[in-house]
């Protein structure tokens, strides 16, 4: 079968699309450092450590399993600390996606599937973003995934790289078969945070803000299943090898919901009551972020089949409640 490296295949969205991958014939290689990934996450392909700074490790790791492509999912990722700590973000996610690249070039390997996030497009409220929005982000998390979508840009000029780049929205749930799942420490994603609260793995959820201009005051989000999610991947990938060029996709549903309305959610698919607290906003949140775009689905030919909040919440509790991940 064809390998595929997938850097950060040990996280969250990287575990689900190596399953997606294996399901689809094709062999997923991890390269994952462990700072934010699962070792017990890996189950669908060869693992290899490294970090995405070390241009003698890419170099040993693509020469053994020469990759026909690269899924680059492996990144910092929070935003609060980006804000916070700009620095870590610009060594680990640029300087780090910059030996990448390099290390492919070098390896003949010029396929790229990016992670990239619609934290590039900034705090545009009232905006339904498409591909075609201005990109002005507001933290170094989205800042750093724009550089490294310049740095493709510049890749493929000098190179020939091709890259499909995908840029998320917020992405929910899990493998409805529970083989993999979301676990962050510390966590910061809003469901499992509410699912934590549901079941007294922490006293209270804290929603950070409502006093939003929206229709219960808290943030609106536009959430899309993790496995529709990789399920684009897979297609990114295909897309690449019928040699049609580089694009850039968003991945959202077009519906936003507000952090209040995924709470009446958690509580219909629980069962149980959502304690909760309310506290001050934090920096860098925008206040609506919500894709507008169908290009996915026009020229991938994407379909989100799992992506109702109802849906996602309830293959995220299911993985919830089978236990999580160990170091």
């Amino acid at each position: 079968m064809t390998n595929i490296l997938v850097t950060g295949g040990a996280g969250y969205i990287g575990s689900h699309a190596c399953k997606s991958l294996r399901a689809a014939g094709y062999t997923p290689v991890t390269y994952d450092n462990l700072c934010t990934g699962w070792k017990e996450a890996v189950k669908f392909g060869p693992f290899e450590q490294g970090d995405l700074r070390d241009a003698d490790r890419l170099a040993e790791v693509f020469a053994k399993h020469q990759p026909s492509a690269v899924m680059h999912f492996a990144a910092l990722s929070q935003v609060g600390e980006s804000m916070r700590n700009p620095g870590i973000y610009w060594d680990n996610n640029v300087s780090g996606s910059a030996t990448l690249l390099q290390a492919a070039v070098d390896a003949g390997c010029l396929d790229i599937v990016f992670s990239s996030t619609c934290a590039t497009y900034g705090d545009q409220d009232n905006v339904v973003l498409d591909e075609d929005c201005a990109q002005h982000p507001i933290n170094a998390y989205g800042a750093s995934k724009r550089a490294i979508e310049d740095m493709l840009e510049n890749f493929e000029a000098a190179y020939g790289m091709r890259s499909v780049i995908f840029r998320y929205f917020n992405v929910a749930g899990a493998d409805p078969e529970a083989e993999v799942g979301e676990f962050h420490q510390p966590e910061t994603h809003l469901i499992p945070l509410v699912l934590d609260a549901v079941d007294g793995k922490r006293d209270a959820l804290t929603i950070f803000g409502t006093d939003y201009d929206t229709p219960d005051g808290t943030c609106i989000r536009d959430y899309v299943h993790v496995m529709d999610l990789v399920g684009a991947h897979v297609l990114g990938l295909k897309w690449l090898e019928d040699k049609r060029g580089s694009r850039v996709f968003n991945l959202g549903t077009g519906s936003g919901f507000t952090v209040r309305e995924v709470i009446d959610h958690a509580r219909d698919v629980t069962g149980r009551e959502v304690p909760v607290t309310e506290g001050e906003r934090r920096p860098g949140d925008c206040t609506k972020l919500v894709s507008g775009s169908t290009r996915a689905k026009a020229e991938l030919g994407w379909e989100p089949a799992r992506s109702t909040l109802g849906e996602m919440i309830a293959d995220a509790w299911r993985w919830h409640q089978t236990g999580h991940y160990d170091k």
